[in-house]
């Protein structure tokens, strides 16, 4: 499994910096995002002032009352941009709630409209994301190791090593490692639309 650095108390400060940025900037209020996420005030106060550790299905939920991607959340911490992303620079996230591993692959504020995440995922863990109500943006999935059950909508698809899924947001979508052994895939969000 991928090891975490010691930055989390400060990514997580960064990621409250950019809900407190991104609510203000849309002109809601803390009881409005609130509202909308379908979370509590006192919860988003405490993610604002980086006071908490939130779980990757909150995070969800905040992105989705934002409008806004949990990729998207995430670039908007990185460092200055850069047309190269080292392996030792990229950003890592632990999922206090079923353990995952996130890395953002994409360089930092490179203007790309595609994020690519790397995921390492653990036996027996399941986590549900709601998703931005932006159904102009798609996300592709490209399992390189162990199994993934992944839910999009009323459908539960299983993947095995080197299988690909293509899944539109603008809907909850389920994540679940069925396997014995750590579950390792690539997430590619992108802008949406017909392709030509």
């Amino acid at each position: 499994m991928e090891q975490v650095d010691d930055r989390t108390g400060e990514l997580d400060r960064a990621i409250g910096a950019q809900v407190r940025a991104l609510r203000s900037a849309r002109g809601l209020t803390l009881e409005a995002l609130a509202d909308k996420a379908g979370v509590s005030r006192a919860m988003l106060s405490r993610i604002e002032r980086g006071e908490s550790n939130p779980t990757a299905q909150l995070l969800g939920r905040v992105c989705a009352g934002l409008d806004v991607t949990l990729s998207a959340l995430f670039a908007e911490t990185e460092r200055a941009a850069s047309p190269l992303s080292r392996r030792a620079d990229q950003s890592v996230w632990r999922d206090p709630g079923s353990g995952y591993v996130r890395r953002v692959v994409t360089p930092p504020n490179c203007g790309s409209a595609a994020d690519i995440v790397d995921v390492e995922f653990p036996p027996g863990a399941s986590v549900t994301m709601e998703s931005s109500r932006n159904p102009a943006m798609d996300q592709q999935i490209v399992l390189l190791s162990g199994r993934m059950d992944i839910t999009a909508g009323d459908t539960t698809h299983r993947l095995e090593a080197g299988d690909g899924l293509y899944t539109p947001l603008g809907q909850p979508v389920s994540f679940h490692n069925p396997g014995t052994k750590a579950a390792h895939y690539l997430v590619v969000v992108a802008p949406g639309g017909p392709r030509y």
